[in-house]
């Protein structure tokens, strides 16, 4: 059931969520207006915007994340090749740049994450196919690591890092496959996993590992599917799960698992809505819920979770 009072306006052309671990404030790059949204997430999961926001940004950011300790936000500026940091009054949600930002990155850059520990962050270029390594600076700042760019596929579109910060993955939807890494634990570095890339349907577009760790789940969207993939906890190489492709809208865009690892969601582009799904806990298969999907707004591009409790679906 929509939170009374949604929709909650935000910039021009929203295109990426994130929502800080503590789930009081959640971000949205506007890659029409060129800034970043900012509001505070009241007890019923309503939207307030915080003062100031919203805040610059490059041109046309494409992607935001929140680091895990809920101090900096990074957004990928695809039009300026480069990614804009902010630290967080942990008060009031505002944002203010760290001393530097921008910090360049590769050619059209238009996902960005930090793994779990949050020494380390990522982006995917587009256009140069790579994906920019960085160690996070005590300040917030970013530094390139040695060795970066790392290969990637043709157009990686999303990335994701595994909860143990031992794997990452990044969609890449013109050679229709996922490009897996393993990091060094130490530097932060990329090596291709033998088997790598694993083929993901047509299209591939967003990507996410579940909370455990054990299963990761991308979206197709030129083949209206979400493949699901069992991870090997020693490896990380991806195998896909009995059942995979399961059936989603049409256009599925981003992809999300909610903290509890119970539940997926994806948008659906051209439907306009949110397919919700059952995590099955031994297997990763996935189940539409009853009702689903549910309606959104027009075009639906990313979707994101609190860390709050899930809600209770039969």
């Amino acid at each position: 059931m929509p939170v009374a009072g949604s929709p909650f306006p935000a910039g021009a052309g929203s295109q990426s969520v994130a929502v800080d671990p503590s789930g009081e404030f959640a971000y949205v790059a506007n890659l029409g207006s060129n800034d970043v949204s900012a509001f505070r997430i009241d007890s019923t999961g309503g939207l307030t915007p915080v003062a100031g926001s919203p805040f610059p940004a490059g041109t046309n950011p494409w992607s935001v994340a929140v680091d895990p300790a809920g101090q900096y936000v990074y957004v990928a500026n695809g039009n300026t090749n480069n990614l804009s940091a902010y630290a967080i009054n942990g008060a009031t949600g505002a944002l203010t740049p760290v001393a530097g930002s921008p910090f360049p990155s590769g050619q059209t850059p238009v996902a960005v994450t930090v793994d779990p520990t949050g020494q380390f962050a990522y982006a995917a270029n587009l256009n140069s196919n790579t994906l920019t390594a960085y160690v996070v600076k005590r300040t917030g700042g970013l530094l390139a690591l040695c060795g970066s760019p790392f290969p990637a596929g043709n157009h990686p579109f999303s990335l994701a890092v595994d909860p143990t910060g031992r794997f990452a993955y990044a969609s890449n939807d013109l050679s229709n496959d996922v490009s897996a890494y393993t990091i060094n634990a130490a530097t932060g570095a990329l090596t291709p996993m033998a088997g790598s890339p694993f083929p993901a349907g047509m299209d591939p577009r967003g990507v996410t590992v579940d909370p455990t760790g054990r299963f990761a789940y991308v979206t197709s969207a030129l083949s209206n599917t979400i493949w699901a993939y069992t991870i090997d906890g020693t490896t990380g190489a991806l195998t896909p799960v009995g059942g995979s492709p399961f059936p989603a809208g049409s256009a599925p865009q981003g992809v999300t698992v909610d903290p509890t690892g119970q539940f997926a969601y994806v948008t659906n582009g051209v439907d306009g809505n949110v397919s919700a799904y059952r995590i099955d806990g031994a297997t990763g298969a996935l189940t539409a819920v009853p009702g689903s999907p549910f309606p959104a707004g027009a075009v639906p591009i990313a979707v994101t979770t609190t860390t709050g409790p899930s809600p209770s679906i039969p």
